[in-house]
């Protein structure tokens, strides 16, 4: 008798739904965004390994999110990460197989937040102030980005959108060089979290991280704390920021960019990087 090996959830699931346009009822197949929990877990000198989070994310590149998370909440540097793998604990339920992720690192923690829930709408919840969201980062103010690219860059970021292609439900980040070369595209269901995962490659892959960060929906202050944190200097979106993001971003030395399009954007801060 064999059994089979536990089969690893992809990015979206099937789903019989029902349609209604122009006036018709129309039963067909669709595809949904997979959205499960993912539980990391910390390990470290002197330190037996610990459950630190528990965020809903959208499975795939699950490292990456462990390790930027835990950069961007100032748990730890990126150079002391040693490894990240999945939990093989012989007491896992189905449910967790593939759900757990522990992080081990070669150095103690900087801190050591107590554990909590993570929606795939919050990113750093866990920041006691929005003051120490930021607390001692700044930005490179020798960066500077064409006007014409940063009309280009959503479009850019939507050609490497796969997910959102099948099923309409997964936001985007993307990191660029200063003159648009795509280094890497992540997607997932909190945007928060595609952040940490494109974050995560680079510090996984121990290089550095590209100057441009962009998004495919808004910029709440979050997200200007993870692009601050990370060494990021300009932030392109599709959408709005917040009063709070644009705020930050002012503070930090960001260039906050908002509602991007071909013909038009709305530079909230930072203008001063954007040249002809």
């Amino acid at each position: 008798m064999t059994t089979s090996l536990p089969r690893r959830p992809g990015v979206s699931v099937r789903g019989r739904v029902t349609e209604l346009r122009d006036g018709r009822m129309l039963e067909h197949e669709d595809r949904l965004a997979v959205e499960e929990p993912l539980e990391i877990r910390l390990a470290a000198p002197a330190l037996a390994a610990q459950r630190l989070s528990v965020t809903m994310r959208t499975p795939g590149h699950d490292f990456e999110l462990a390790a930027g998370w835990l950069v961007h909440e100032g748990i730890c540097a990126p150079d002391t990460i040693r490894t990240v793998r999945y939990c093989t604990d012989a007491d896992l339920t189905p449910e967790q197989e593939f759900n757990v992720v522990t992080v081990e690192l070669a150095a103690p923690p900087l801190r050591l937040p107590a554990a909590r829930m993570v929606s795939s709408a919050c990113g750093v919840c866990g920041a006691e102030s929005v003051s120490e969201a930021l607390e001692g980062h700044t930005t490179d103010v020798e960066v500077s980005i064409a006007r014409n690219l940063v009309h280009e860059l959503p479009e850019r970021l939507r050609a490497q959108q796969r997910g959102f292609d099948r099923t309409g439900g997964l936001h985007a980040a993307g990191l660029f060089e200063a003159d648009g070369t795509t280094v890497v595209v992540r997607e997932d269901v909190g945007r928060h979290n595609a952040v940490d995962k494109v974050v995560g490659s680079r510090i996984l892959a121990s290089a550095p991280v590209p100057p441009v960060l962009v998004l495919s929906g808004r910029i709440g202050f979050e997200l200007v704390q993870k692009a601050t944190v990370s060494g990021v200097s300009v932030l392109v979106a599709v959408g709005a920021p917040t009063s709070l993001a644009v705020r930050l971003g002012r503070e930090a030395g960001l260039t906050v960019i908002g509602f991007t399009r071909p013909d038009r954007c709305v530079v909230y801060a930072g203008a001063e990087r954007l040249i002809d």
